[in-house]
């Protein structure tokens, strides 16, 4: 009697069916440009803060959280969202953090206060949690050929980099021709018109068999709590001293949950984060430097936009299209990662791409009062950006290289968690260096600023050197995705 083969195990996250050549090009371009709406949106609000505070009548402390409540709803639920990828399934994930965000876009532009705007900002940063791993997780789960997943990643990571550069340009247009409230409008049309591509193009994932009833809810409400609150207490910073009750009870609440979220962690049959992944030295390298790199990243466009905008004089528009090299020096940058990539592994193009950030985080720190664009600024700025194009790809190829299907959403909920925490510990830090060495100095003002910005680029170069030195730890060639 011949024996009955088991039946295979059902792949949880594989699509319904294989997706065609024009269905495959379809999707990338839906999760490319899904992934540039959420990153545009960290960016494209920097120019036009001067306009929201004046319009709004809103303070300081108020104009840092318009940023700070987008990237505390985003890193608070990354790892949730990345995982419900994995579990419900990509297109389901995806069309609903894409209509979470699309909606808090539309309330952000209609707000009339400022508490409204904030508001609308945080709930942004829960769609864009929800929306950004199930960008990756649709990458990784159409394109299982090594080369082909090269390629689509190089793209991903291409235009990623280049939403932050964009959104400054962007965001000088609109706020100079249109009003500061059309940076959030433009992302209504683009929502609709994703969603209605996504619904024809991308194939429906059948997700884990029970993959609500299998989301650890506790692990998840722990983490989320725990990164939230952790990071609500560093963007606190910005307004109190680091030995207030308002940073330090919310930073150490925060530890506390997330070290019951890694006790939870190891207890459930099914846990959000198996503790086993991160193990794995090339993942956990990868977020490190991802870390350094988002910390230095969303600092610079911060302080520059405001040193140009206050030290230079140049109106929002100007200020923009300053940013426009640094574009265009990502995009460069990312291309040359796509193509050398297989040839010499993550490990060589993360060293270079920081170590020339660094060197223009160095040369940036320079800048002067009575300086310009072309003479403080372009130069190490294209610097700075062309080793973040260099850099972006590869350490996302690092960080999900070995990674199967069923973990594809928690390997880029992790690097976007990584990048998002990196970004709010950095922006907070470096802002409160600037405003500190603002304070300390004696003499006209623009200069006192000036100097505190100089000091923040400085230890922004700190960073990216870390990441640098973090990159040896990587292994010489990363092994290949498994399909």
């Amino acid at each position: 009697m011949t024996a009955t083969a088991p039946a295979p195990l059902p792949d949880t996250t594989a699509d319904s069916h294989r997706p065609s050549g024009l269905s495959t090009t379809a999707i990338l371009v839906i999760a490319c440009a899904a992934q540039f709406m959420v990153v545009l949106d960290v960016s494209i609000v920097n120019v036009a803060l001067p306009d929201m505070r004046a319009s709004l009548h809103l303070s300081s402390a108020g104009q840092q959280w318009i940023v700070n409540a987008y990237t505390l709803g985003f890193a608070g639920l990354l790892l949730l969202g990345g995982r419900a990828a994995d579990l419900v399934g990509a297109k389901r994930v995806f069309l609903t953090g894409l209509g979470v965000f699309t909606l808090a876009s539309l309330a952000g532009g209609l707000a009339g206060g400022g508490a409204l705007l904030i508001g609308a900002r945080a709930v942004q940063g829960v769609g864009g949690a929800v929306l950004a791993p199930a960008t990756l997780t649709l990458i990784m789960t159409t394109f299982t050929e090594p080369r082909a997943r090269t390629r689509a990643m190089g793209a991903w990571s291409a235009v990623m980099a280049a939403g932050g550069a964009a959104g400054a340009v962007l965001g000088g247009v609109l706020t100079q021709y249109a009003g500061w409230r059309w940076v959030f409008f433009v992302n209504v049309p683009l929502g609709l018109a994703l969603a209605a591509a996504a619904l024809v193009y991308v194939p429906a994932a059948s997700g884990a068999k029970g993959g609500l009833r299998r989301l650890d809810l506790p692990g998840a409400l722990s983490v989320t709590a725990g990164l939230t609150a952790l990071v609500y207490g560093i963007v606190s910073t910005e307004t109190h001293a680091w030995n207030s009750p308002t940073v330090w009870v919310p930073s150490a609440v925060g530890v506390l949950l997330l070290a019951a979220f890694v006790a939870i962690e190891s207890k459930v049959a099914a846990p959000l984060v198996p503790l086993a992944i991160l193990r794995r030295r090339t993942l956990a390298t990868a977020n490190l430097v991802v870390f350094s790199l988002g910390a230095a990243m969303f600092a610079m466009w911060f302080l520059l936009s405001l040193y140009m905008q206050q030290i230079l004089g140049y109106s929002a528009l100007e200020a923009g299209l300053c940013f426009l090299p640094g574009c265009l020096a990502i995009i460069l940058g990312a291309q040359i990662a796509t193509r050398l990539v297989h040839r010499t592994g993550p490990r060589p193009l993360l060293v270079c791409g920081m170590a020339l950030s660094t060197a223009g985080f160095g040369w940036l720190s320079q800048l002067s009062a009575d300086g310009s664009f072309g003479t403080d600024v372009a130069a190490p700025f294209v610097l700075c950006t062309l080793g973040m194009g260099l850099a972006m790809m590869p350490v996302t190829v690092a960080a999900t290289a070995g990674t199967d299907r069923a973990e594809a959403g928690l390997a880029s909920g992790l690097v976007n968690t990584s990048r998002q925490v990196g970004g709010a510990l950095g922006l907070a830090l470096l802002a409160t260096v600037a405003s500190h060495t603002t304070a300390t100095r004696t003499g006209p003002a623009a200069e006192a600023v000036t100097a505190g910005y100089g000091r923040a680029l400085l230890y922004a170069a700190a960073f990216t050197a870390c990441a640098a030195v973090g990159s040896f730890l990587l292994p010489r060639r990363t092994p290949r995705t498994a399909p």
